[in-house]
């Protein structure tokens, strides 16, 4: 079956068997591979992207359903770690394994475009579907507050001490 959708902007025509996860669409056919498999049971958030500015698993959403929509990973915030989000992640040492970051940093994107200057309890509801076993919760909720600032001009957090 075919099907047909935008990925960070682009218009792709995918063939595809209607039931296939979108995560494996996005990385086996498209060849985005930020978008991480993690659990396979949309509990550990890895492979969160947006589907229409709603952050999705993509490990159980199927290509079928994503027709005529428009689909955002990882690969949108920048190339070069330019986007607030990637530097703050940066800055505060948030990825030690890594693995769980993209899906990290697409909850945390969500939260800021509706949320301008989140609380530490908006931000712990906006990442509770993300499980980072490295457990830099608490670095991750600082580079969000930091992220928040440059992109909206409010006092920043400080980078956490190692």
């Amino acid at each position: 079956m075919s099907t047909s959708f935008q990925v960070n902007g682009r218009t792709v025509h995918v063939h595809a068997e209607p039931d296939t996860p979108l995560l494996w669409v996005i990385r086996d056919e498209i060849g985005l591979t930020g978008t991480k498999f993690g659990c396979g049971l949309a509990l550990c958030g890895a492979c969160t992207v947006h589907l229409d500015g709603v952050p999705i698993r993509s490990c159980q959403t199927a290509v079928s359903f994503v027709a005529g929509k428009k689909v955002t990973t990882v690969e949108s915030l920048s190339s070069d770690n330019s986007h607030p989000l990637q530097k703050a992640w940066i800055a505060h040492d948030v990825p030690q394994c890594g693995y769980c970051q993209s899906g990290q940093l697409m909850s945390a994107a969500a939260l800021l475009q509706k949320n301008k200057h989140p609380s530490d309890a908006d931000i712990d509801q906006a990442m509770s579907g993300n499980i980072c076993r490295c457990g830099t919760y608490e670095r991750i909720r600082a580079a969000i507050k930091t992220a928040a600032a440059e992109m909206y001009g409010h006092p920043a957090a400080a980078p956490a001490k190692s």
